[in-house]
């Protein structure tokens, strides 16, 4: 397998790279430990003109300058004071599209991921839904800006290929308040991988 280049991340298409990360292994390494996760669920975000980004509109804050960064680094965000979810920023510099990691199938690491989430890797709630796939490879806020070309955290191609026939796409979730955008079908999950946070 082989890292991702920074190329690959400043695709100006989320929409593609959303569905193309499926099946790719993200991979972290904390405190000499490495853990890592195939991605099986994933939900795009196109910037400035969705009502669903952080970005909308052109907001720029401490938190979110972290998507105007070139494709290729982390954006990570706390969610109702609890839950680390984990970003992929794609496309060019100031322009904040970006990926939400969603879930992820467990791959490498099996033993850290079982202690740091308190059940069984063959549970599927051990790494399904952006929380818990964050938790699972110890994704937190000092994680966020990372370069994912580094060796903190990074993405490696597995060789995998799936077609649309592989893919299930609905609506994005949680994202009621951007009106029509809330209906958009942007978020993408492995039609036949059991670790996703719902079937719908």
């Amino acid at each position: 397998m082989s890292k991702l280049k920074p190329e690959y991340y400043q695709n100006t298409d989320a929409i593609f790279l959303a569905q193309d990360l499926l099946g790719k292994i993200l991979f972290t390494r904390k405190n000499g430990e490495v853990t890592a996760g195939i991605i099986t669920e994933t939900e795009a975000y196109f910037g400035t003109e969705d009502k669903a980004s952080h970005a909308y509109g052109g907001r720029r804050s401490s938190r979110t300058e972290a998507m105007y960064q070139p494709g290729g680094f982390s954006y990570v965000y706390l969610c109702y004071g609890i839950h680390h979810l984990f970003n992929i920023v794609v496309s060019k510099e100031d322009d904040p599209k970006s990926v939400l990691v969603r879930s992820v199938e467990p791959y490498k690491g099996l033993e850290i991921i079982r202690k740091r989430r308190n059940m069984a890797v063959t549970d599927k709630a051990v790494s399904s839904g952006p929380g818990s796939a964050s938790k699972a490879l110890g994704i937190d806020m000092s994680f966020n800006k990372k370069s994912l070309t580094g060796d903190e955290i990074w993405i490696e191609d597995s060789g995998l290929l799936y077609g649309s026939e592989d893919i299930t796409s609905t609506p994005r979730v949680g994202v009621a308040y951007a009106q029509e955008h809330a209906l958009l079908p942007l978020r993408f999950y492995l039609k036949n991988n059991r670790y996703i946070s719902k079937n719908k």
